[in-house]
């Protein structure tokens, strides 16, 4: 038997939507096509989360076009609400941001590591003042580009954490 959004021709098979509400699907059940019988999980956390009528009237106002991302995103803040019933999506867009945050922190002591290594390896070599000659400049200042000279000649600020730990100790 072929299958038609979601049901078997031939069989009377309801979507998740009418099979949790218990009523009889029609053919053209506006849930079908989004909830098929197979998905029971799916309609029951949306039907938690917004309630069924409401989810009703909201695919009958939208263009047929946008009614598959309109319940995709249901889907995803209804199980997003059955994990975390306080924050939903805003719970877990929080915890991303947090991590962002540690990670643009971890980044920037890594770059102030490799600043000062390099600054280590490099130590800034005295200059002659006053001569032209190239014998009197160092031979290390040669061979260094201008991006690299202003490597190791600039200034970083890193915050460093409040425990008052070397920011090298890692």
């Amino acid at each position: 038997m072929k299958e038609n959004n979601g049901r078997k021709q031939g069989a009377v098979s309801p979507c998740a939507a009418c099979k949790l509400l218990r009523r009889r699907c029609a053919p053209d059940c506006v849930f079908a096509p989004y909830f098929p019988a197979d998905e029971p999980q799916k309609f029951a956390n949306v039907h938690r989360v917004f309630g069924a009528s409401n989810v009703n009237k909201m695919l009958q106002e939208l263009p047929v076009h946008q009614r598959g991302d309109a319940v995709s995103s249901m889907v995803y803040e209804a199980n997003a609400r059955v994990r975390d019933p306080v924050y939903g999506c805003v719970g877990a867009i929080s915890s991303l941001q947090q991590q962002i945050d540690s990670l643009q922190t971890q980044l920037a002591q890594a770059q102030a590591e490799v600043v000062y290594m390099r600054m280590r390896q490099f130590p800034a070599m005295p200059t002659h003042q006053g001569t032209s000659s190239p014998e009197s400049s160092s031979p290390s200042s040669k061979l260094m580009s201008p991006q690299a000279k202003s490597v190791f000649s600039m200034d970083m600020a890193v915050d460093q954490p409040s425990t008052g730990e070397s920011l090298w100790s890692y």
